[in-house]
């Protein structure tokens, strides 16, 4: 069973005077190739705060989808995960619940056995 899992930055909200981004909405969405109807969404709000004279900060018209995406993973750490880690712990979870809907799907049919 193939899985298809997808990242996307929705919508940011920034200031107007200075390029800083503010708050990034999120999802990272887990579809069944084979049963569409098979999806698992997790999604959030991320409140940042910035400061515009640091030699990193980046603004709104110069950011990636990897940077920003970047900020979301690290966001999502727990204990010890470095973002990279924290980001395969969300897919494994958005997997597992698409593999048990596949497999609940399928287990059953409907009809009349005539």
């Amino acid at each position: 069973m193939a899985q298809t899992t997808t990242w996307s930055i929705n919508s940011m909200k920034r200031n107007t005077s200075d390029g800083g981004v503010t708050i990034v909405y999120w999802e990272c969405r887990v579809t069944d190739d084979e049963h569409q109807d098979c999806t698992a969404l997790d999604g959030g709000k991320l409140n940042l705060t910035y400061d515009s004279s640091d030699p990193d900060f980046t603004p709104y018209a110069d950011l990636t989808e990897a940077q920003v995406l970047g900020w979301v993973y690290d966001s999502l750490r727990e204990g010890d995960e470095t973002a990279a880690e924290a980001k395969t712990r969300v897919e494994t979870e958005r997997q597992e619940k698409v593999t048990a809907q596949v497999a609940k799907l399928t287990s059953q049919a409907d009809g009349v056995p005539w």
